[in-house]
């Protein structure tokens, strides 16, 4: 479980370190019940663009499932060792169907995390709860009844807002199917699943769990825009500037011209400019646009290459090949280190996260309330 639990770290780091932006206040704002709770937490988790990523299914495992497994075990008096087994079990089954799914989510204009993390928020929920095999299979029906989530909102409040939702999703779901709701088919069924977005239904794969290729963040920003950002550190000299990139990674990092924090962070041309210009961006380097940056942004060109893999990048000066990135560090290739993860831990919530997760018994809403 040493991986979950380090995910799962990462993850109530991020949530810390994002509960006061603007679109976790306003989450929090909306009530104090189960609910609101997990959908605020959700937000929180996610609204930095920090948190860890599953790149087979471009999907944030733990934005929705973590909520989901703390929150609700924090109001059922779970320990710390049932939430960390519960959000394990809503990650796998969240990357099984994200995994399934792409790119048929995304070239939809889908977004994969909310989308599918209303399931994986629900197996979660489902966990604690207790639920037997047909309560449990209903709890994933009536997920994906009110799955949703789109692309076009990246760039804005309503990408981490729409993660919050789904986990808030997942546990209602679950409660209902607790409570005896049944529901048919709602994955291969005509104007199921399949044909309304595309996707296809996955069961976990034990011999492929999610957990060993999920990418831990070490930049605040797109993680398909991660290569670029990098190839950029290791390249000086002035001249013209053209960045290549998937085709996917254009699409979610769309921005060209951005006007705020929020797009910056969904732009390859700006964190290009800015790793070039001021290093290694962090939470900060995002409360608002540099104006020297995003002037320096207008000269990047960005080019798609669909030979390059999903997460790599090639940059070019004047013409001629600078740097190369395949997969960006954070990846399992190239994971952060534990030094590193700490001191992401301690950037984003200081000490107070300091060995939370070491005992399976300690309670749930201890866990939460460091957050």
């Amino acid at each position: 479980m040493d991986a979950y639990r380090a995910a799962l770290l990462d993850w109530m780091a991020c949530a810390a370190g994002g509960a006061g932006e603007r679109a976790a206040r306003a989450a929090r704002a909306t009530g104090d019940g189960l609910l609101e709770r997990v959908a605020w937490l959700g937000t929180a988790g996610h609204v930095l663009d920090f948190d860890d990523t599953y790149l087979p299914g471009i999907a944030h495992l733990s934005a929705p499932t973590a909520p989901a497994a703390l929150g609700l075990g924090a109001a059922r008096g779970a320990s710390a060792g049932e939430v960390l087994d519960a959000y394990a079990a809503g990650f796998e089954a969240m990357g099984a169907l994200s995994r399934a799914s792409h790119p048929a989510l995304y070239e939809r204009g889908w977004h994969p995390t909310a989308v599918c993390g209303a399931v994986g928020a629900a197996v979660a929920a489902g966990r604690l709860l207790d639920l037997d095999g047909s309560a449990a299979d209903a709890a994933t029906r009536l997920a994906l009844l009110r799955a949703g989530g789109m692309r076009a909102a990246f760039g804005s409040d309503g990408k981490a807002l729409q993660v919050g939702m789904a986990a808030a999703t997942g546990v209602h779901a679950a409660l209902t199917a607790r409570g005896g709701a049944a529901v048919g088919e709602a994955s291969g069924a005509p104007f199921g699943f399949a044909d309304v977005f595309g996707g296809r239904w996955a069961d976990p794969d034990p011999a492929d769990p999610a957990i060993a290729r999920n990418w831990i963040k070490p930049w605040p920003c797109c993680l398909l825009a991660h290569s670029a950002l990098e190839a950029a550190l290791g390249a000086r000299g002035g001249g013209s500037v053209e960045i290549v990139v998937h085709p996917v990674a254009r699409a979610a990092a769309r921005y060209d011209d951005v006007v705020d924090g929020l797009q910056a962070k969904f732009s390859i041309p700006y964190l290009v400019a800015f790793a070039r210009l001021r290093g290694e961006p962090r939470t900060a380097s995002f409360a608002a646009v540099d104006p020297e940056v995003r002037a320096a942004a207008r000269d990047v060109a960005v080019r798609t290459d669909a030979a390059l893999g999903e997460s790599e990048a090639v940059l070019m000066l004047d013409g001629e090949e600078a740097a190369q990135v395949v997969a960006s560090r954070g990846s399992p290739k190239r994971p952060l280190s534990p030094a590193q993860l700490a001191a992401k831990v301690h950037d984003l919530a200081g000490g107070r996260l300091d060995g939370v997760l070491d005992d399976p018994a300690r309670p749930a809403a201890d866990l939460l309330a460091q957050l």
